[in-house]
């Protein structure tokens, strides 16, 4: 059954475009059309900020307690929809059916707790001496989120934007925008007041544009690629409106020469193949000791070989890529790998065997990439691995480093200590030693990356304002 969501949420309720278009959403399984949505413009971008810029009003003075209560209301309806949710983003994106009911669902879940847990105790005053520091909510903030794992990013966003008191607009991507139609249903549900969220679907250049440039504003998170990223930066710059970025990535994994060596290749590449590739904190460098080269080939040639490619309703490891622009994108990548001497362990060009309908892509693993080729400088977004060689550790930092990106990188060794060492040395916002994670980590990135920092605590701060109050207290106060 076609999906049919043609209003948007604003002021606390479903209402039409103010211009009434559609826009098709393909599902990437089959390239047929699978439901249809709102496509908002500038004109709902004002309704919708009109509305949060009243509601700011009283959320704004909501206390710590009242804030937590809907939250909670909010977790509870959440994981109501959670099958509903798990079965958008399988339609929409192509996520394989335990991806989309475990992490990419699970993460949204993680994030609204962690949101809960840090609420429960986050100091939005400090006093020192006889001044106050009042951390306050900035205002209005414009969210603009991606498909790759819509709620997963939606959350990022929203939970802590709600739990410092700010109100908002999302606009989710167009490409997989059904889930945050559900997740909408879920915050009404919940009894979210009127303007503190508003959900307007549409397009960059029709809604991103005007809520990135909205003179009330006050803030704009944005993930996404780092082209976009620009383009939304300099909207906002006229009315000097904040903006942090989550953007692409480039992450290197460096695998140290210990006997844990082949089963932390294998890992590093079900950790990159995962959601087909398209996350930005991929480990799409895997940086071995170049005399191990062949091995690291063989074990990754394994791996991968092993991976079922098919329709993401049934029991397959990797679904399609998300769009036909995607799939272009990363078949000219992996030619161009070919084509720059790069040695192809396994895949290629072309869908899988059997596969003729669907953007489906062919596991594909490189071995000996030197980091000035194409597909070790360029985010593929794809399940594309590139196997680069080190002569010692020193070269292989050096070689991580050597990116525009840094988002996320990755280190693997037996000795703790020895990786504790590397990953202080890599230049990148997040660095994962053996797999570890944390819903507390700040994540975000340096250098190409973007600014600004997401998840837990951290996550708080962007949508905070610090206040100093001046001889609040007597002098002799501290």
């Amino acid at each position: 059954m076609m999906r049919q969501y043609l209003k948007l949420y604003i002021d606390g309720q479903w209402v039409d475009p103010a211009e009434p278009k559609t826009l098709g959403v393909e599902n990437p399984a089959t390239e047929q059309v699978c439901g249809r949505v709102a496509l908002g413009s500038a004109a709902d971008v004002d309704r919708a900020v009109a509305a949060a810029r009243r509601a700011f009003a009283d959320w704004s003075l909501t206390t710590r307690e009242q804030r937590l209560d809907i939250l909670q209301r909010i977790l509870t309806e959440y994981q109501q929809r959670a099958d509903d949710l798990a079965e958008a983003i399988t339609e929409e994106m192509g996520a394989p059916v335990t991806l989309a009911a475990g992490p990419q669902v699970g993460l949204g879940l993680g994030h609204l707790n962690t949101a809960i847990e840090v609420l429960k105790s986050y100091p939005f005053e400090q006093q020192r001496g006889a001044t106050l520091f009042v951390k306050e909510p900035i205002g209005v903030c414009g969210l603009i989120t991606p498909w790759n794992w819509p709620m997963n990013q939606v959350a990022v966003k929203v939970f802590p934007a709600l739990a410092t008191g700010c109100t908002m607009v999302l606009k989710p991507s167009e490409v997989a925008p059904f889930s945050a139609h559900i997740f909408t249903e879920v915050l009404h549900a919940a009894g979210v007041p009127a303007g503190v969220f508003n959900l307007v679907q549409g397009d960059g250049p029709g809604v991103g544009v005007a809520l990135a440039g909205h003179p009330d504003v006050d803030m704009v998170s944005f993930t996404g690629s780092t082209r976009a990223g620009v383009e939304i930066a300099r909207n906002a710059a006229p009315t000097v409106t904040r903006v942090t970025q989550e953007l692409g990535g480039k992450g290197p994994n460096i695998i140290l020469d210990d006997a844990a060596f082949a089963a932390n290749v294998g890992s590093g590449v079900a950790n990159l193949m995962s959601n087909s590739g398209q996350s930005c904190s991929a480990p799409s460098r895997m940086l071995v000791p170049s005399a191990r080269m062949d091995e690291a080939a063989d074990v990754a040639r394994e791996a991968t070989e092993k991976l079922t490619v098919g329709d993401p309703t049934g029991d397959v490891a990797l679904g399609p890529v998300v769009s036909r622009a995607q799939f272009d994108k990363i078949q000219s990548l992996i030619q161009k790998g070919i084509d720059e001497g790069a040695t192809l362990v396994t895949g290629g060009t072309g869908r899988p065997d059997g596969l003729e309908t669907g953007y489906y892509i062919k596991p594909t693993v490189f071995a000996n990439v030197s980091n000035e080729m194409t597909i070790a400088r360029e985010e593929i977004f794809g399940p594309v691995l590139a196997i680069l060689g080190y002569d010692n550790v020193d070269d292989a930092v050096e070689i991580a480093n050597d990116t525009d990106y840094g988002l996320a990188g990755y280190v693997a060794a037996n000795d703790l200590e020895k990786a504790q060492a590397v990953a202080r040395r890599l230049r990148s916002g997040w660095v994962v030693i053996n797999d570890g994670f944390d819903f507390h980590a700040g994540f975000g990135g340096y250098k190409r990356s973007g600014n600004g920092r997401e998840w837990g605590e951290f996550g708080f701060h962007e949508y905070l304002e610090t206040k100093a109050i001046l001889g609040y207290a007597p002098e002799s106060a501290g």
